[in-house]
């Protein structure tokens, strides 16, 4: 007798052994199970064919459930690694996964594929996908599982499994196409109703760019049409916000093999941006009791040994450069030269807390493969702080750290974001330094302040820094993506490390507590956040332009200048199109670069001392006087509108 517990507190009994699917059809008069694709044996994920044969608790897995989708996308991209070996008889196969949103798969093909092969292989797909091949699962044992590999010239494969420890290596089939997988999959091909290959990128094999360059294909897959329509049209949404592309159409910055990789090049629009962001974050600073410092982007090799960075981050971490006999560093970091700044005198326990903020440049060796315009680039602007603080100091200078940084993140337009509190890893002391008392510490503090703010959080375990917990805010775009943004780390292990201390009210040493924060992250892939957030159609206190104004002819030229003299005086950014082209060209080009406002002006504006608006906003609004305008325009750019 087999006793299942089914999800209600339903407990169902079977005198033989069952599978998941014959529980499902059981049950399907009382709507569970009648929509699943696979199951959950004791909370593991199994095929709908799986059979049971000792008590046990069975949760059904609705295709459009989280599992579900994974299961699908899954399955999809066993259907389209069939597709490509029909197509490409000496395909070998790398792995095939699923990921957010869809799924992809490697190959190591003779040829190189095209957006026109991604049709062909889709069609094959749908071929496959009619011909209802059901996913069979079969065992063999290691050996026999390598032999198997090797006889049909799969190596990735083979390299897959001489890495398992398992003795039993599982596999699928689906017509004539075997894959290595531990699965589960749906139970027929022709359950995908609903998919799209998206494109095809070069990966190495397991990431390593000493391995072989293989084709990676992309898709997605959804239970319905529907939802597979909607999105596709925010991937369309999403290519059209792509920063690089918009960066490049306003001309903000570059990028030059010949400079290197990953090292941005800020043209006079992107810089004024960016010093717009810098002067906005210093101001507020100031106003916050924060001092700004500065310090060098190299340091000698035995800095970066005591910090523990050359042991817990080396591999981030440039070749050192020597100079005089000595090894130096780019540095990864900012932190050891707060420190170093600290230790100049002694401080009192009056002296604190010390504020110390700076827009420091970092340098990280990130591999060709993952660069990314501004979001994943080598050479790095944070917009950082060191707090040295007293312990009982520390909970009230985590809260005004979270205020500073919601109101940085409201003032550019973001209101929607998700906290994590990122705690150590269970077994996993070799990432870490410090003792147990000093984390406890750290975290509880940090808790206690998100508890005061009543902001809610989840707790991801194993993505605390190698010396600290932190408190990450992902901030939500205009589509919803989240993006890293503001950090605050609590840090009790630099300063054991280093020995800094204050003199306490008793006379004696104790040490400080140090506190690592960003508000708005790497100024580079901030700046790559707003470009995609607002689709490079800034609002006008960012915009690097905010008014251009365009006389129709040249008799209009000095009453146009007089305009943006006054607009310079009240502080707002303004230019003159003084070339004698058609207004309508003017017009269009100004458009284009996103400007805010653009002013017509011609001999009704000159005589009666007013301006046409034209407005990203409302387009065409008629004439205003001037006066009027100026008033108006002074009061969006101050209450950044």
């Amino acid at each position: 007798m087999v006793k299942i517990k089914l999800p209600g507190g339903v407990e169902k009994k079977y005198e033989d052994k069952v599978t998941v699917k014959d529980v499902a059809s059981d049950i399907a008069d009382q709507n569970h199970g009648s929509a699943a694709i696979a199951g959950k044996v004791n909370s593991t994920l199994v095929d709908l064919d799986c059979q049971i044969e000792s008590d046990t608790t069975l949760d059904f897995v609705m295709a459009d459930s989280e599992d579900g989708l994974e299961i699908l996308r899954h399955s999809t991209a066993h259907v389209m690694a069939q597709a490509v070996t029909n197509l490409y008889p000496n395909a070998k196969l790398g792995i095939g996964p699923s990921i957010k949103d869809g799924f992809y798969y490697d190959f190591d093909l003779d040829t190189t594929l095209s957006e026109e092969d991604l049709e062909k292989i889709e069609a094959e797909m749908k071929r496959i996908i009619e011909s209802d091949e059901t996913f069979d699962r079969f065992e063999e044992t290691n050996d026999t599982a390598v032999k198997r590999m090797e006889e049909s010239g799969q190596r990735y494969k083979v390299e897959l499994i001489k890495g398992l420890e398992d003795q039993t290596i599982s596999f699928y089939r689906q017509g004539g196409f075997v894959d290595l997988c531990r699965g589960p999959h749906i139970t027929s091909t022709k359950k995908i109703t609903a998919f799209k290959l998206l494109s095809v990128a070069g990966a190495y094999w397991r990431g390593k760019e000493t391995n072989p360059m293989l084709q990676r294909i992309y898709g997605t897959a959804f239970t319905n049409k529907k939802d597979l329509r909607i999105h596709l049209k925010f991937l369309e949404e999403t290519k059209k916000r792509d920063h690089r592309k918009v960066g490049t159409a306003l001309d903000l910055y570059s990028f030059h093999e010949e400079g290197g990789p990953g090292l941005a090049f800020w043209h006079p629009k992107g810089a004024r941006i960016r010093n717009i962001i810098e002067t906005f974050w210093r101001e507020e600073h100031y106003k916050r009791g924060y001092d700004i410092v500065y310090s060098p982007h190299i340091a000698k090799i035995d800095l970066w040994k005591t910090s523990g960075h050359l042991d817990f981050y080396k591999e981030s971490m440039f070749s050192p450069i020597e100079v005089e006999g000595q090894e130096y560093m780019l540095r990864p970091m900012n932190c050891p030269f707060a420190i170093l700044m600290y230790q100049t005198k002694v401080r009192s326990y009056r002296d604190l807390p010390l504020r110390w903020g700076e827009l420091g440049t970092v340098y990280r060796f990130e591999r060709s493969g993952v660069l990314h315009g501004l979001l994943r680039v080598r050479g790095f602007t944070q917009d950082d702080a060191h707090i040295f603080c007293r312990p009982d100091q520390l909970k009230d200078e985590i809260v005004g750290i979270i205020d500073l940084a919601q109101y940085m993140l409201q003032s550019f337009g973001f209101n929607e974001y998700e906290i994590e509190l990122a705690v150590r890893g269970k077994g996993e002391s070799e990432k870490y330094i410090g003792e147990n008392e000093n984390w406890n510490l750290a975290e509880e503090a940090l808790k206690n302040a998100l508890e005061q703010k009543e902001l809610e959080y989840t707790r991801e375990e194993g993505e605390a820094k190698f010396y600290g917990p932190a408190i990450d805010i992902k901030i939500k775009d205009a589509l919803g993506r989240g993006w890293q943004g503001p950090t605050i780390q609590v840090d009790f292990n630099l300063p054991e490390r280093f020995d800094v201390n204050y003199i306490a009210s008793d006379g004696k040493k104790h040490k400080v507590v140090m506190v690592h924060r960003t508000v708005l992250g790497a100024m580079e892939r901030f700046l790559g956040c707003l470009l995609e957030h607002y689709a490079g159609d800034f609002p006008l206190w960012l915009a690097p332009i905010q008014v251009r104004i365009l006389p129709i002819t040249d008799a209009h030229d000095d009453y146009s200048n007089k305009i943006k003299d006054q607009l310079a005086e009240i502080g707002i950014r303004a230019e003159c199109d003084l070339r004698n082209e058609k207004t309508g060209f003017k017009i269009r080009e100004g458009t284009l670069e996103k400007i805010p406002y653009l002013l017509i002006i011609g001999d009704r504006e000159v005589k009666e001392d007013t301006v046409s608006v034209r407005s990203r906003k409302d387009g065409d609004e008629g004439s205003l006087s001037l006066s009027e305008f100026l008033v108006r325009i002074e009061g969006e750019a101050k209450n950044k509108a």
